[in-house]
């Protein structure tokens, strides 16, 4: 039998994030490290999650008329090369096939960083019409992008999954309006499915996507003082369409290029969520992705037919939910407790013989600990209302910690200081790209986030760094 100490989490979230979330990520049965630097086994628990995020996510894309489709892992060179802003951008992060066996390649293949390329080339030939148009396809895949030396798990790894929505409009105004829907679903995502608050806005020049007339992004403050993108939503404009000859013939028979979006989504969303809500003890999975929603713990020391006869009833009377009875035996009571908790399961049933007895059980709530007797013909109203709770606890204890973690100033000194103490730093800027690099270097790393879209009219401040008159307010921080 295992002892409790061998699956327990050491390291301390506070003293040692990293090696905390080394422990959780694998004691918690999410991953398991490979032979290939950055690339990872996704473990049915860590996919679960995913899942749950994808069956929201494809049912919300059908209702706004987009198609799932597949397209090829490899890019011929000569197409990933069409777009030089595209390439440029991308160009550290490729990885090549150069050989077929011992046989050279004619011609060198990219395996997809993103998919622009490889789709417009098709996009290219199914548009001729406005009566085509718009053409709303999103592909489920996974992309490789190699460019870095310390990859984490979930947050920034050579190979992820993601879905990447790539359109086309007639016009510019459908392309925008598209743009802010999407990203508005993306903050549907964090903040409904992963309970994590969100910062809508738009990416500055140097930030922006390559090739994109303007990037918009959901970002969020993690508990170690780093920031984080979760998503984004890109106007390409008319660079790609020209690029691949995307063109069409308007209602006037009159030629026109398509106005085109790409958006985003991957599994670094289960790492921000794991940083987000993790404790000590491990996990701490909101309610609406959890794999499980909760498990039903039964104490057998004596009487173990008649407790496992009734934990089935109790489960029976819960067959609405994600729900699982662990009967095992050769574990104790106590062990099942820490593992579960530390798989962070939403809700945890516990019942014995003396529950039996009240026509009872306990349910522990993951978050707080608390725990609640419960009779049996209250307990799916009971868990019901738990599992509300604790969706809601989580979202808004994230939300007092980036509101309490946020400092807003007009001033360079306070501005050095917040982001010393690993604050994230809301100020006046000037959106000049030479001020973005210096703020960068004297800061020690910290860059923009976004800026949000609910800006004052007027902006009277000026730029705390550069003293130029300020054009926007922007978020600043470290991040990943």
């Amino acid at each position: 039998m295992a002892e409790e100490k061998d699956i327990g989490i050491t390291a301390k979230k506070s003293e040692n994030h990293s090696e905390w979330y080394t422990q959780v990520i694998q004691k918690a049965d999410l991953i398991e490290y490979t032979s290939v630097s950055g690339c990872m086994v996704f473990r049915p628990w860590a996919y679960s999650i995913w899942e749950n995020v994808k069956k929201f996510f494809d049912i919300e894309l059908k209702k706004r008329g987009v198609k799932n489709a597949y397209f090829p892992l490899f890019i011929p060179e000569t197409l990933l090369k069409k777009e030089s802003q595209h390439v440029e951008g991308f160009s550290p992060e490729v990885a090549w096939v150069t050989h077929a066996g011992n046989t050279k390649l004619n011609e060198k293949l990219a395996v997809r960083p993103t998919s622009e390329t490889i789709m417009y080339e098709s996009y290219s030939k199914w548009v001729r019409s406005y009566r085509d148009l718009p053409l709303l396809i999103n592909q489920w895949c996974n992309v490789v992008r190699w460019e870095f030396d310390n990859p984490v798990p979930f947050l920034r790894t050579r190979e992820f999954l993601w879905q990447e929505g790539h359109t086309v409009h007639a016009t510019q105004k459908s392309a925008e309006d598209e743009v802010y829907d999407i990203l508005d679903l993306y903050k549907t995502v964090f903040e409904e499915l992963y309970a994590v608050p969100v910062m809508k806005g738009r990416k500055s020049e140097k930030e922006k996507f390559a090739g994109a007339l303007f990037t918009t992004s959901v970002e969020t403050f993690l508990p170690f003082g780093k920031a984080i993108q979760g998503a984004t939503s890109h106007c390409l404009g008319q660079n790609f369409s020209k690029a691949f000859d995307i063109k069409f013939l308007d209602e006037n028979e009159k030629t026109q290029y398509g106005w085109q979006n790409s958006w985003g989504l991957s599994t670094r969303t289960i790492g921000i969520m794991i940083m987000m809500h993790g404790d000590d003890k491990g996990l701490v999975l909101p309610p609406n992705v959890a794999p499980l929603k909760a498990v039903i713990v039964p104490i057998f020391y004596k009487e173990k037919d008649k407790v496992l006869a009734e934990a089935n009833r109790i489960k029976e009377r819960l067959k609405d939910f994600d729900i699982e009875l662990d009967d095992r035996e050769e574990y104790t009571p106590g062990w099942k407790f820490n593992q579960w908790e530390m798989k962070g399961v939403p809700v945890r049933i516990e019942i014995g013989p003396k529950d039996i007895e009240k026509q009872q059980v306990v349910m522990v709530r993951r978050d707080t600990g608390e725990k609640s007797i419960v009779k049996y013909t209250e307990v799916k109203e009971k868990l019901a209302e738990l599992l509300d709770y604790i969706q809601s606890n989580l979202f808004e204890n994230a939300k007092k910690f980036i509101e309490e973690n946020t400092v807003e100033t007009k001033d360079w000194a306070e501005f050095i200081k917040a982001i010393k103490d690993k604050k994230m730093v809301y100020a006046p800027w000037c959106a000049e790209t030479e001020c973005e690099d210096w703020v960068k270097e004297k800061t020690g790393g910290a860059k923009t986030l976004n800026i949000p879209f609910n800006l004052p009219k007027k902006i009277d401040e000026k730029c705390p760094h550069c003293g130029k008159p300020a054009k926007v307010w922007c978020y600043f921080a470290r991040s990943y």
